[in-house]
Order: structure tokens, then sequence, then C-alpha cells
């Protein structure tokens, strides 16, 4: 005769008896539209911050991040009234997108301790003074693009003829740079360029209010690009070493490595952005080891830890490494940065 229950070994599969949640475990929260337009008025970054911290996946891990960087914010040492020293990292693609705003206006507005980038996350920039980069396609042809003379940087277009201005432009301010260092020669100012140095100066020659690097010049803000010349830029300097030969502009990267290392060693408290991975991550990060490690950190990045690269490592790997304190607030978003930077800005830096 057939039963009428299912069998024993498919609910005891199925049904697994839980344990009780522990007391004041956070519940899963959803964004209520309905309310937000209930109350009236805009609905504002704030209120989007709200409804998304407990909603779960990576809109979770976005909201962790403005926490954290609010609270690197709000600290000061109790002796001394100093403030975290925040170290931003970006990679040269987010300069070159509508992103370079953002990091304007931290810039402008002296929400950071130093930069540090790529040699595109500089050329880029004053570039975008020099002429404009236009939206495109992640699907536009190479080849057709390379018989037109435009470059392609993931959906958006750069005309080739931005770079011939770019080396109209820099070309004679390389030029007095070198003229500088070789007048120095011997005396007690003698000129030593570091990347730092160049870049403030293309900051202050490029006198435009558009650029990072102007903002970053005008507000002292030391901007470091290890691998200056892995873009135009370097191109750039190439061709300049046939104009000058045998004299040649140097550009020292030792000084470089003992100013940042010497930023954090000396910072009260130290926080990390990092946008995207590769030399500006382990850049930061390895200048925060030299402190044993920041105090808090927030990476932003889509790049997966299985292969081992520093890129897609999640903050616990810096923490064996004495890049991060052992128990320092940190976080990896997974999504691409120009997604959520502005929100996070716009609940961090932009609020007050």
């Amino acid at each position: 005769m057939a039963s009428n229950l299912p069998p024993s070994a498919a609910t005891d599969a199925v049904l697994v008896k839980s344990v009780e949640m522990p007391e004041g475990a956070q519940k899963v929260e959803e964004l209520d539209f309905n309310a937000l337009k209930a109350r009236g008025g805009p609905i504002t970054a704030d209120d989007l911050y709200q409804g998304m911290k407990h909603m779960g996946f990576q809109a979770s891990s976005m909201c962790e991040a403005v926490r954290i960087i609010n609270e690197m914010r709000a600290w000061k040492d109790p002796e001394t009234d100093e403030k975290t020293t925040i170290f931003l990292g970006y990679t040269s693609n987010m300069i070159s997108s509508g992103l370079r705003g953002v990091f304007r206006y931290l810039a402008e507005h002296k929400h950071v301790s130093c930069i540090v980038t790529t040699a595109g996350g500089i050329e880029e920039d004053f570039i975008k003074c020099l002429g404009d980069t236009y939206m495109s396609s992640f699907s536009a042809p190479g080849a057709e693009l390379r018989s037109k003379g435009l470059n392609r940087i993931g959906n958006l277009v750069v005309p080739n003829s931005n770079y011939c201005a770019f080396e109209d432009w820099i070309v004679p301010i390389l030029d007095a740079m070198l003229e500088e260092q070789e007048a120095s020669k011997g005396t007690d100012n003698e000129i030593n360029w570091t990347p730092s140095k160049v870049i403030h100066r293309l900051g202050m020659e490029i006198n435009d209010p558009r650029s990072v690097y102007y903002w970053a010049w005008k507000n002292d803000i030391p901007v470091f690009c290890p691998a200056l010349t892995d873009g135009s830029l370097g191109d750039m300097l190439y061709f300049h070493t046939f104009k000058t030969c045998p004299k040649q502009l140097k550009i020292d990267i030792v000084e470089d490595i003992r100013k940042i290392n010497t930023i954090a060693v000396r910072a009260k408290r130290a926080g990390m952005i990092i946008l995207g991975g590769g030399v500006i991550k382990h850049h930061i990060a390895n200048a925060c080891l030299m402190r044993n490690g920041a105090e808090s950190a927030v990476y932003i990045n889509t790049a997966q830890e299985f292969d081992g690269s520093d890129a897609g490592a999640r903050p616990d790997e810096a923490v064996s490494w004495g890049k991060i304190k052992i128990g320092a607030d940190a976080v990896k978003v997974y999504v691409e940065a120009t997604t959520a930077f502005p929100f996070i800005v716009a609940n961090t830096f932009a609020k007050d």
C-alpha cells in the first residue's frame, strides 16, 4: 500500500532544523521607494545609503566603505588634533573617464593627503585640458579606429590629435626643466627632479582648474607615480633624449620612495582608498608597511584573488604582510569604480 507521506530521508534532508539566530542579528532590509516618496522631497544620496546598508551583496560592501571613510575623516589624535593621513590611489582609465571630476574635487578641497597613480593617470588629466575624450563602444573595432587615428579606452575614444597637442605643450616645459637642472649643477640649490616634482611642475604649468594636478600643486598634495615612463609621458621623455643629447633630464625615483614612506611613517593614523590594482595599490600598501600597516582601508576593484595577484588580493592578505594592521577596519568592494565611487564620495567627502 502506497504511503501518503514523503520519504523520511527527503524530509530529513530538506527540513533540517535551524538554530536560533543570535540576539541582535541584522536582518536584510529592503529599499522602500514608496516610503521615501511618501515622506516628500527629493530622494538623496543619504537615503540610498541608509536603504542599501543592509541590502546585501556589494550594496552592503559599498555602504561599509562609506562608514569606514567617514570614520577615517572623523578621527583626530587626542593630543595633537592631527587627522588621518589618507592615501588615494587610482589607475589611469579612471582619469580618462568622468571620474576625473571626483578626484579633482578631492584635491581641490584638500580631502586627501597624497595621491598615487600611473603614468596614464597623470598625462590623461593634462590631455583632457588640451582636447576632449569621447564616448564610444566596447565593441568598436580596433582596426577601423586605428585607421582613423582614434585610440579606444574601454568604451571611450581619444583622438590621436590630443596626444600631438600634449607633445606640443610638454616639450617646451621639459626643455626648461633640463635647462634649470643643468644650470643648478654644482650649486647649493642643485635641482633633483623626481616624479612628484615633475607632476607638480606640470600642474603649475597647465594652470587650469579642470586639472586634478593643478589643484594638487596649488594645495601642495604630493602625487606619486613610480611608473612615470609607462605611457605617453614616457614617450615624450624618450623623444626628448634625442633632442637634447648628450644632455638628459634626470628623474630620481629614490627620493620619492623615501618621501611617500616618510609620510606613512609619520602618520598618526593611516587610511587607504584604492581604486583598481597594480602598481598604485601596492605602492600605497607597501608605504603603510613601513608603519606596520594602515588602520583602515577601502579597496574598490573587480579583480579576483585566485590567481595570486596583488590586484585581486583581499585586505586580509595585506594584513599578513603588515600592510594593514591586525584588527583594522577594511573592506573590498567588488564593483567597477565609476559605478561605486561617486556614491561613496557623495556620502562622505561631499556630504558636509
